[in-house]
């Protein structure tokens, strides 16, 4: 079975969601193959995703973050009983074993490990998804604010409109400002933060964020004719 461990919208599964997947694969015989390359290496206040579910998968792969967003790589991580073929030549691409690259990757590693990026991105997504919640509480625009670690979304839309149109206006909004998301699945507001960003530089970005929210939410409500009504900081 192949999978994302967190969907990088974000969706978060239930605490046993995974256990269950384990269970399941181990009765059939199957390996449990996961998907953390946008998610990994302390994206969500653990190194690997997983490890917020109590599991082990057979094989993890990772990339993106692993080049500390300088180079391209990406890596396959199994247990040793998979490790059968190392004597063999299954294929060669273009951009494999670059040295440069590699470098940039352990060096990635040991900030992490040195600058404690894992346990910070904790303890500072927490704390942000908080204020983020907070801040965004009764927005006529805003249904969920979600997120693991410093993985976090915000879930627009109203009663009669599924929020794709208000998500674009809202992102080109918060683009003129100066803050650059994606929007994913149509109408969810994806925010993944260097996991050394401060805490000046969060708050900052919820500014924007609230600007560019009261801005649409304004625009619908003066296409309805109506008075929108307008969430500042608490």
């Amino acid at each position: 079975m192949i999978a994302e461990t967190v969907r990088n919208v974000p969706v978060i599964p239930p605490p046993d969601y995974w256990k269950r997947i384990r269970a399941a694969c181990d009765q059939h015989g199957a390996l449990l193959i996961l998907d953390e390359i946008p998610i990994g290496l302390g994206r969500t206040g653990k190194f690997f995703a997983f490890e917020h579910f109590g599991i082990v998968p057979d094989i993890v792969v990772l990339g993106k973050g692993l080049g500390g967003g300088v180079f391209p790589l990406a890596g396959i991580l199994a247990r040793e009983r998979l490790n059968v073929a190392a004597e063999r030549s299954l294929g060669h691409y273009t951009h494999e074993k670059n040295p440069a690259a590699c470098a940039a990757g352990l060096a990635t590693l040991e900030v992490i490990d040195e600058d404690d990026l894992v346990r910070r991105a904790a303890e500072i997504g927490a704390k942000t998804l908080a204020d983020l919640r907070q801040r965004l509480a009764g927005h006529p625009l805003v249904r969920e604010v979600r997120g693991l670690g410093l993985l976090l979304g915000v879930e627009v839309g109203r009663p009669d409109s599924n929020g794709h149109d208000d998500a674009e206006r809202i992102m080109y909004a918060a683009l003129r400002r100066g803050l650059n998301f994606k929007v994913s699945k149509g109408n969810v507001l994806t925010f993944a933060p260097p996991l050394n960003v401060t805490e000046e530089e969060l708050d900052q970005a919820w500014g924007i964020l609230q600007a560019a929210l009261n801005e649409v939410a304004a625009a619908v409500a003066a296409s309805s004719g109506k008075e929108a009504p307008v969430v500042t900081d608490l």
